[in-house]
């Protein structure tokens, strides 16, 4: 069932109509888990035993990991002396820890087994499991990522003190809900159960802006994203034929591509979710207009990057143990990233790219509070301007091995970025042909998006306007039918869809 299709639209107001019909919470929670499940079957239906299952695992060891165990209640009886309650509750935190570890193993174990075993099998013995020819295939459960980020810190909040819930059902609709579990936003527990608890019909306001939220989304994805995969992947699946010029288009597409298609399924989720009367959290925030490295990733998947803080770069020591500690934390925190994303090597060549740049730009602020000139420099419209086109030019060429992870494929690419001259009939199949338009007219078009983007930034971004309620309104139904009418035949497949 894909968010942009009919049938989804149809699926959404049948389980909207059920559940605001009813008036009693854990009605609404049975509505929402059974609408979650069927949306998950007419996906990856063979795995929703396994998503069940480890629901329920991670359910129970929230519970022993919360487990109210503390020898504190006896010390204030005088039982025991100060000395043995410090022992007791060591041995106590000694216990929910080795719980926590285990929460953790399994649900990595898991996620690896998933995206590295056949990787693992194929180098190790020869083993092509998930071929055309193979007798068994392998295939990772769809969102499975997200699913494992989030219980994993579903697990450590609980260790970190926030309360183990004791409802399976409200605990499971948390994990299944449908709007976000296949490719997030990352979501944690208590945020969505709090919301749970306090819903109301949402006003015609909600309703416009969540009904704008899903039209502008499928506009992203529908029109301008699977617009650009087209030639993209005319592009980057005849390399060898395109030339240097082709191959920098095909990068800048990809690059809004990415963005628009995730963007767009976000922007779905969060509309989808408002209905409901549930706010999920904003995952992009005009990425492509950060100055640095650092910047980007505050604004670029914000729930992961928010992820990777959290249970990751905070607990290894962050930036509190020495400029050396701090560069070296941020490049295992981006290796781990770029591990999340596949088993290819190229998303591993991506992660040590973007952990390298990283720590660059931790170089350079330190070096920046050195020396004011320098630090004025950057600081002035000349230096923000030359800031945005490095990140920019780094993150565009880091796509480059996100959208061509084998590195035989990227590698070639990189090489041949400059004074390569295209076949003489990729021109005539790919822009004649496929896309009747010249390649200046592509350039073109892609710059005026980019101005496009540029603007919605200026007036969303820095000056916070954006359009009214009953501007929305009228907008909503022109936006489904733009993509009715613009959206290539059969849409492409939401990119993280694979994460």
């Amino acid at each position: 069932m894909n968010f942009i299709s009919i049938f989804y639209g149809l699926f959404l107001l049948s389980v909207l109509g059920i559940y605001w019909s009813v008036n009693h919470q854990k009605l609404r929670l049975w509505t929402l888990l059974i609408a979650s499940l069927v949306f998950y079957a007419s996906l990856n239906v063979q795995y929703i035993p396994l998503l069940l299952a480890l629901t329920f695992i991670n359910f129970r060891v929230g519970r022993e990991i919360g487990k109210n165990t503390s020898p504190g209640q006896y010390a204030v009886d005088w039982q025991i002396s100060n000395e043995e309650w410090q022992f007791a509750n060591a041995d106590w935190n000694r216990r929910r820890l080795k719980v926590l570890w285990l929460g953790i193993f399994l649900n990595v174990v898991l996620l690896l087994g998933f995206k590295y075993l056949p990787a693992v099998l194929k180098y190790v013995f020869n083993w092509q499991i998930n071929s055309p020819d193979a007798s068994f295939k392998l295939i990772a459960p769809l969102g499975i990522s997200f699913f494992t980020f989030e219980c994993i810190a579903y697990l450590v909040d609980i260790y970190r003190g926030a309360p183990a819930t004791d409802d399976f059902i409200k605990f499971a609709t948390y994990k299944l809900f449908f709007a976000k579990l296949i490719s997030g936003p990352i979501t944690r527990y208590h945020s969505l159960a709090t919301q749970f608890n306090s819903q109301q019909f949402p006003t015609a306001d909600r309703v416009t802006h969540a009904s704008w939220l899903i039209a502008k989304g499928a506009v992203k994805k529908g029109i301008l994203a699977d617009n650009l995969g087209i030639f993209v992947d005319l592009c980057f699946g005849n390399l060898q034929r395109a030339g240097s010029g082709d191959l920098w288009l095909a990068t800048f597409a990809y690059g809004l591509q990415l963005y628009l298609d995730f963007s767009g399924y976000v922007d779905i989720a969060r509309g989808s979710a408002l209905l409901f009367g549930l706010v999920l959290p904003e995952n992009f925030d005009f990425p492509y207009f950060s100055t640095s490295i650092a910047e980007f990733w505050r604004r670029w998947h914000m729930t992961l990057g928010d992820w990777l803080r959290n249970y990751i770069y905070f607990p290894l020591g962050g930036s509190r143990q020495g400029l050396t500690r701090t560069c070296w934390n941020l490049l295992i925190v981006m290796l781990i990233a770029g591990i999340w994303h596949g088993s290819s090597w190229g998303f591993i060549v991506w992660g040590v790219f973007h952990g390298l740049a990283l720590g660059v730009h931790r170089l350079t602020d330190v070096t920046s509070d050195r020396y004011e000139s320098l630090e004025h420099f950057w600081q002035n419209p000349l230096g923000i301007v030359v800031a945005w086109f490095l990140t920019q030019l780094m993150i565009f060429t880091s796509w480059i091995w996100f959208r061509l992870p084998n590195l035989q494929d990227s590698s070639w690419v990189i090489r041949h970025l400059w004074g390569h001259t295209a076949d003489a009939q990729f021109a005539q199949k790919v822009y004649v042909e496929a896309l009747d338009m010249s390649q200046y007219q592509l350039t073109w078009m892609l710059g005026t998006l980019a101005a496009f983007m540029g603007i919605v930034y200026a007036f969303n971004g820095k000056l916070k306007l954006e359009f009214n309620w009953p501007v929305k309104l009228v907008f909503v139904p022109l936006c489904f039918y733009a993509v009715w009418l613009l959206a290539p035949e059969g849409s492409l497949p939401y990119i993280y869809f694979d994460f």
